[in-house]
């Protein structure tokens, strides 16, 4: 089954299940939520289709209403954790959905049982879901989450504290409102002390989780000092690096991570790293992380390295460590003892190798990359490791400017786009020193760069629109190109002196049309380098004569005008929405002002309405408030889609006016053209016919002339040819006097070389005996120390004997001293289990004793009521037989007085 057909059978469920809530609606709910589950839906949300929405949608509400099954809820949490695969459709989740305040509703209404089941699962979603996003503490249900995080750390609950530290993280992390909440409650300190007394927990997660906390809410206050003080954040320091290099699981790699970078943003500890003696060591082993090709460790790893290279005084330390030298050796703690590798190499092979989902990490690569060869760059001196680094790193940036496909969609042009802007960013930043500049221009060509400027120009005006996009913010295709484009032309700026045609591929592309729109783009946007970038391009730009200034001034009005549309429509939009509707379930009524006042309404005529209705109960007031809250809210949704049409609309026919407005002046500027070349080909007409008739007089004279030259050219050519034979000639006499001078001076070299080479023999022959002699006294010698190597290899082969058996012996004893050693682990490992073991059967004798205790309680207060009932019950029976006896004595008297 596809996934279309098992989302129309799954809403189909929903509607039932909303309908009538019964045990078989809600079977078949849960079959097509498992179904769902079993098939690949990775891309479901990121997809903006309208059944995967209202798929969701109803989930969500389910999901959030406290009459649902335990088991049909966890089934359709365990569906949307799932979903949430990527960055994107978290976000999706989180802000369209309001995932996070219906899981923090449902632990709210299990609050009482932390240790169940869907209390967990409720925990790991949100902790996957808040990872690295901004909650805002005035949300639904999130302040009793945070008591209920920080009841169950206090209470020391062994089930759920892994998880209820990691979410708290989450939300502290970067959360100035949550931070403050938590330092206003009462219990602030004691929960700081039982913070301090996890830190010396046996779970490294535990601890980094604990860190991170603390780090958050303390970092900046006595707590936060004494904890991050010079005496321990060496310590600290130590911890986190080996967490990040020995860590098992990815989850505590990753809030290690976290925990430095958030260290560093504090000065004081971030001077003191870059004291700490064994921060080459470290990052060294930090580097060795990036020779996997798992992608999740290596985007972490370059996010710390990002973040080292934001403080001064780390910066250089990096750039020895990555520079390294191959030839030196990285000794990590035992574990690589002896293995060569250069650091640098790491990264370089990130950018070289093709790995799935590794797009994000070469992109850091490039931007590591470019702020260390900065901070070389502009170094007094730098050193011959940097630049055979260069050297090795240049073909690889040369061969990702190469790629680009433009069949395979906007997502690869949008990548292509983005990593030429790093390339090219760091290449500018090589071309800023002569040395590099110079391996920069020899490897580089002008022809790969105007392909790459027509490729990218040519998608901004193919069938594909991408032209007409508007600037609405810095993620657009149009924006991403734009930038791409400039930075080549920056760079064909900068190397038009040194590359061979550069400088008129640079101008050529000057004066092309189509560059007008990017660098319109540019000129209007917000930031503030790419406005220098076009800047500087249109200062080249306006001394040339076929540059399209006018073009240019119509694209920024229009980009210009486009912002002030689109600003009055986000000011319509706040006036007529003060809170955006919600496509959630009915716990986020709370925070929909759009129909509050609607809903007190409708809930007032309800009410008033069933006060004349008698034996009604409030449950089911209730239940149809909250019928018609859904159906408040799902007519909220509607009409928000309905308004971003509209305004989505309005950008498309704001578009195409613009459009129309540079169509219309092109035509009138192409007329305008064709009228000046219609005037200039009627004076060239006339020009004709007055040189036709100066050309036939001229042909005249031309015939006159051909005459006189032909009597002329016969004379030169006879004296011609007495001045060759002259030549010949002399060059005949020249040739031979230069020979016989040089058989001479060659008759004298070997004269003189003849007596010298006698001289030469006498010696020789004298040497020859000299050096006979001793040769015979260097032979007996030579046989003298044969004897005495003998004797000593006869020595030696002894006392090697001697040592492989004392060596046999170590081994023997060695080994008897690890199995010792494994003995006394595997007891120590075996008492650890017997007290845990004693720790759970105590706990589970102190909870059967509390629940004694409580039946017995209960069993006093029933046999109390019991009696109370059987008094009451000897109360009516009396009462009754005295009505009988008197009902009896009334009929007697009847029947006398009627005898």
């Amino acid at each position: 089954m596809d996934v279309t057909t098992c989302l129309k059978s799954l809403l189909l469920a929903i509607q039932q299940y909303r309908d009538s809530r019964t045990a078989q609606h809600a079977a078949q709910l849960q079959k097509q939520v498992e179904k769902l589950s079993g098939l690949k839906c990775e891309q479901l949300l990121s997809s903006a289709q309208a059944l995967p929405s209202e798929c969701v949608s109803g989930l969500v509400e389910l999901a959030g209403n406290p009459s649902t099954s335990p088991t049909l809820t966890s089934s359709i949490i365990s569906l949307l954790s799932q979903l949430a695969c990527d960055d994107q459709s978290r976000e999706i989740l989180h802000s369209s959905y309001n995932l996070t305040s219906t899981l923090a509703a449902v632990i709210h209404c299990h609050s009482n049982t932390p240790g169940e089941p869907l209390v967990l699962q409720c925990l790991q979603v949100l902790q996957k879901l808040t990872y690295n996003t901004r909650i805002f503490q005035s949300a639904s249900y999130i302040h009793e989450l945070i008591t209920f995080l920080m009841t169950n750390i206090q209470s020391q609950n062994e089930d759920v504290v892994m998880s209820c530290l990691g979410l708290l993280a989450n939300l502290c992390r970067d959360n100035i409102s949550v931070q403050i909440y938590i330092k206003s409650l009462d219990n602030v300190k004691q929960f700081y002390r039982t913070l301090i007394n996890f830190l010396a927990h046996n779970s490294l997660t535990v601890v980094v989780f604990t860190l991170s906390i603390l780090a958050s809410l303390s970092l900046n206050e006595k707590v936060g000092e004494k904890l991050f003080d010079a005496k321990n954040i060496h310590q600290t320091f130590q911890l986190v690096f080996n967490i990040i290099v020995n860590g098992d699981g990815t989850l505590t790699r990753k809030y290690s991570v976290d925990l430095l970078v958030d260290l560093l943003k504090n000065p004081k500890i971030a001077d003191y790293l870059t004291r700490y003696p064994h921060f080459s060591a470290c990052v060294s082993q930090v580097l060795g992380l990036l020779h996997s090709k798992d992608p999740d460790p290596a985007a972490k790893v370059l996010e710390l390295l990002l973040a080292m290279c934001s403080v001064s005084g780390l910066r250089s330390l990096l750039c020895e460590v990555v520079f390294k030298p191959a030839g030196l050796k990285l000794r990590a703690a035992g574990r690589d003892g002896g293995r060569k590798a250069q650091c640098g190499l790491a990264l370089v092979q990130w950018l070289s190798s093709p790995v799935e989902g590794g797009e994000s990490c070469s992109l850091q690569v490039l931007q590591l990359l470019s702020e260390l060869l900065e901070e070389t760059l502009g170094a007094e001196s730098m050193p011959d490791s940097t630049l055979s680094f260069v050297e090795m790193l240049l073909p690889v940036l040369l061969g990702l400017l190469k790629g680009l496909n433009l069949s395979q969609g906007d997502a690869h042009l949008r990548k292509h786009c983005l990593r030429i802007s790093y390339v090219t960013s760091l290449l500018l930043i090589l071309c800023s020193e002569d040395t590099t500049r110079s391996l920069v221009s020899c490897q580089i060509s002008a022809q790969l760069c105007l392909s790459q400027v027509e490729a990218i120009l040519s998608c901004c005006h193919s069938s594909n629109p991408l032209s007409c996009l508007p600037p609405s913010s810095d993620d657009d295709l149009s924006q991403v190109c734009a930038e791409a484009l400039l930075k080549t032309l920056e760079l064909m700026s900068k190397l038009r002196q040194h590359v061979k045609d550069m400088e008129t591929s640079f101008y050529r592309m000057l004066q092309d049309q189509r560059i007008v729109t990017p660098l319109s783009l540019a000129l209007t946007s917000h930031h503030r380098d790419r406005v220098q970038t076009g800047l500087s391009l249109l200062f080249e730009a306006t001394a040339l004569p076929d540059f399209s200034s006018f073009v240019l001034g119509e694209s920024i009005a229009a980009n210009n005008a486009y912002r002030q549309r689109e600003a009055e429509l986000s000011v319509k939009r706040v006036a007529v929405q003060e809170v955006p509707p919600l496509r959630t379930n009915t716990s986020t009524l709370d925070s929909s002002s759009v129909s509050s006042k609607s809903v007190h309404s409708l809930v007032e005529k309800i009410q008033t309405g069933l006060e004349l209705q008698e034996q009604v109960k409030d449950s089911h007031v209730s239940e149809i408030i909250d019928v018609y809250e859904q159906k408040l809210v799902a007519y909220a949704s509607k009409e928000s889609r309905l308004q971003d049409l509209m305004e989505a609309k309005a950008l498309a026919l704001s578009q195409a006016d613009r459009l129309l407005a540079q169509y219309r002046f092109q035509r009138a500027q192409a007329e305008a053209e064709a009228r000046k070349l219609a005037g200039l080909l009627k004076d060239a007409e006339r020009r004709r016919e007055e040189l036709k008739v100066e050309l036939s007089g001229q042909v005249l004279e031309v015939e006159r002339s051909k005459a006189d030259m032909e009597e002329l050219l016969q004379h030169n050519s006879r004296l011609q040819r007495d001045s060759e034979e002259h030549q010949d000639l002399k060059g005949a006499y020249n040739t031979l006097l230069n020979r016989f001078n040089e058989t001479e001076r060659l008759l004298k070299e070997v004269q003189a070389a003849h007596v010298s080479l006698t001289k030469q023999t006498d010696t020789l022959r004298k040497n020859h005996e000299a050096l006979q002699l001793q040769q015979n006294k260097t032979a007996s010698l030579l046989e003298e120390r044969e004897e005495e190597i003998r004797s000593l290899n006869s020595d030696l082969q002894k006392k090697n004997g001697d040592i492989s058996g004392l060596r046999a012996e170590l081994r023997a004893e060695e080994e008897k001293v690890k199995e010792r050693e494994q003995e006394r682990r595997d007891l120590e490992e075996t008492v650890d289990v017997l007290r845990k073991e004693l720790n759970k059967t105590e706990q589970a004798r102190k909870d059967a004793s509390i629940k004694a205790s409580s039946l017995e309680l209960q069993k006093s207060q029933l046999e109390t009521k019991l009696k109370q009932k059987e008094d009451e019950l000897n109360k009516h029976s009396a009462m009754i037989a005295m009505i009988h006896s008197l009902s009896s004595g009334k009929m007697k008297s009847d029947v006398n007085l009627s005898l």
